[in-house]
């Protein structure tokens, strides 16, 4: 069997993995089928991101089915399932009031422990999610990244001809324009990268532009999908008074105009993640209706071993998301 692994920032291999023990307890074993890059395995792989433990397996947005299961497991062998990558205590105090993406006993799959990039791994069962059969596994391997929209969307109101920016055209953002367009919204998607229009304009409906292209507008929801100062202080400049600023991307230092804020009672909400499983259920309802148009979203499926191709291609900022196929 096969597996990638990350021995420290960019030093990236495909190797052969030991045999895996059969599942113990609630574990199940998984036949890894589709595995998407995230934006977060690429800061992964640059070393980027602090709370990274190296080496380790990256990978977690994935889909796969069970083909063994240990005597508590909550699924049988054979059931297709979603993985939910970021695990929960269930205990502290934040669990207890429901918010488990803010567990302070939180691990993320393929950041600090090993994640799914392999053809097979062992989890528990409580961090999975069966998938209905009217759901591909094609389709099916964006729940994980969606339900980060999912989550994010539910602080606010997105109907019929909300005006909606999302600042920053990466796969979480366009998969919320994505998302705002099918719930009715009208969204303008901004970017720098003229290759990023190219694929937002795919999905139908979006008006794609570069940040210097928007003068005196202003939008009801803004959402900041890039994670840098500009793109920050682009999207604050852009939030009408009364309006809802979504902050999505992991932006560093930023300066912020609290003045501007308090005298157009702007809203700013953080997300994180999402809540397990309603956010998943969710993104399951949306992505079960083909009206909901998210082809473009996945720009290509490669084997595992045109790994290194994969992550240049991804880290490349030219396409959507990436996938392996196992």
């Amino acid at each position: 069997m096969l597996e990638l692994y990350l021995r420290k920032p960019t030093e990236l291999e495909l190797r052969q993995m030991e045999n895996l023990p059969s599942p113990q307890g609630d574990e199940v074993k998984i036949k890894t089928t589709y595995g998407g890059i995230c934006g977060s395995d690429l800061s992964v792989y640059k070393g980027k991101l602090e709370h990274a433990a190296y080496p380790l397996r990256p990978g977690h947005e994935l889909v796969g089915t069970i083909i063994e299961a240990g005597e508590q497991a909550l699924y049988s062998p054979g059931t297709r399932v979603v993985i939910m990558p970021n695990t929960f205590c269930g205990e502290c105090q934040r669990c207890a009031a429901g918010q488990f993406n803010l567990c302070i006993r939180k691990k993320s799959l393929g950041v600090n422990v090993n994640g799914g990039f392999s053809e097979q791994f062992v989890i528990s069962s409580k961090f999975v999610y069966p998938l209905p059969d009217d759901l591909p596994d094609e389709r099916a391997v964006l729940i994980e990244p969606l339900a980060v929209v999912v989550h994010a969307f539910s602080k606010v109101q997105i109907t019929q001809d909300t005006t909606v920016a999302i600042v920053g055209s990466g796969n979480e953002g366009m998969m919320s324009a994505a998302l705002a367009t099918y719930l009715g919204a009208k969204v303008t998607a901004i970017d720098i990268n003229p290759r990023k229009h190219e694929l937002i304009r795919k999905l139908g409906g979006i008006r794609a532009a570069f940040p210097e292209d928007i003068k005196n507008e202003h939008f009801d929801v803004v959402v900041e999908a890039a994670g840098v100062p500009g793109s920050f202080e682009k999207s604050m400049e852009l939030v009408r008074p009364g309006g809802s600023l979504i902050l999505i991307g992991f932006t560093p230092e930023v300066w912020f105009p609290a003045t501007h804020i308090v005298r157009n009672e702007i809203s700013v909400f953080g997300s994180i993640i999402y809540i397990f499983p309603q956010d998943f259920e969710q993104a399951i309802r949306y992505l079960r209706d083909p009206k909901f148009f998210i082809d473009p979203i996945i720009s290509q499926i490669v084997p595992l071993s045109e790994y290194r191709q994969a992550y240049d291609n991804a880290l490349s900022g030219n396409y959507g998301k990436i996938v392996f196929k196992f």
